[in-house]
């Protein structure tokens, strides 16, 4: 376990480019903006982002496009002695983020996924666009770098996510019942971020929360709860900026529901060790983050997460 945790730290780095004029709408903004959890189900279902962020950690303003992948294991039966089969969970997404007021910043993604698994009867895949999110953050305390030692600021947001990717009731007969394009609801969000920072050491907090309504199906995915804390160290050189980071994340699920009664096996939690580095140059920017799990219960042991995996190239605006 030493050994593993070890490795899950060394998964390190994310960073930042230097300032331009437009940082001064934003002071020190761009040096802390941890990537907020993604709002997704526990095992890739509708997944904006899988767990790997809403915003990125480099870029104040940006357009860019991102690739995550969740690898995921899963009894193909009810019985503890059911075989294991791979779940592979993929997604391009074009994503931003827009301030459109002083205090006030505007995230959009809108991802793609082509998700597969391979249960005894061969093969099973899926593609097609996912649900569309959109949120709004509201910066509700910043203190001036120049006054203080320490930088302090604090955000809240809410948003909400379409249910513009397809939701198949079929695929619930499975023992991981995200495997699906969307949830086929309407779901609310609620976020909050407080980032402390001293020179080039920071530490970010976030809590969010997903409200999930039930679908056209009579179906409702449970809601979920997100939280983190990141370790991060900016990195200034002459043409570019580094800044590694390492943390943990944590997700937990509420039991699903189908015509208002719980579903068995499936709510869960997982803890997740996390890292990675964002390394930007002019107006371009390039980043890796890597998550693996620490502990997890995922629908009563059915399922197990392995890893994710996401990558993330964006153009400053």
């Amino acid at each position: 376990m030493k050994n593993y945790i070890i490795g899950i730290l060394l998964l390190v780095s994310q960073m930042f480019y230097a300032k331009t004029e437009k940082d001064t709408l934003y002071p020190n903004f761009r040096q802390y903006m941890f990537e907020f959890e993604d709002f997704c189900d526990a095992c890739g279902c509708s997944a904006s982002g899988g767990g790997m962020g809403f915003s990125s950690m480099l870029d104040q303003n940006f357009v860019g496009i991102r690739y995550m992948y969740q690898s995921y294991s899963s009894r193909e039966g009810i019985f503890n002695n059911s075989p294991w089969i791979d779940e592979n969970f993929n997604t391009i997404q074009v994503w931003a983020r827009i301030p459109v007021a002083k205090n006030i910043q505007v995230s959009a993604l809108m991802p793609y996924h082509f998700n597969s698994r391979t249960p005894s009867t061969g093969k099973q895949s899926i593609d097609g666009i996912g649900d569309i999110t959109v949120l709004g953050f509201y910066t509700v305390y910043q203190n001036k770098a120049d006054t203080l030692a320490f930088t302090h600021t604090l955000q809240a947001g809410a948003g909400v996510k379409a249910p513009t990717g397809t939701y198949n009731s079929a695929n619930n007969g499975s023992v991981n019942p995200s495997f699906q394009l969307g949830t086929g609801s309407w779901d609310y969000l609620l976020a909050a971020e407080y980032v402390v920072k001293h020179k080039q050491w920071g530490f970010n907090a976030m809590l969010n929360y997903v409200f999930k309504t039930e679908n056209n199906e009579n179906y409702q995915f449970g809601d979920q709860f997100n939280y983190a804390g990141t370790f991060f160290y900016v990195i200034e050189k002459q043409k570019f900026t580094l800044v590694p980071q390492a943390g943990l994340a944590g997700e937990v699920y509420a039991s699903n529901r189908q015509y208002g009664e719980d579903v068995p096996n499936t709510k869960g939690d997982i803890l997740f060790g996390r890292g990675g580095f964002e390394v930007g140059m002019n107006k371009f920017s390039f980043g890796v983050n890597g998550m693996l799990p620490i502990n997890q219960n995922l629908t009563g042991g059915k399922v197990e997460a392995n890893y994710r995996l996401a990558l993330n190239l964006n153009y400053s605006l």
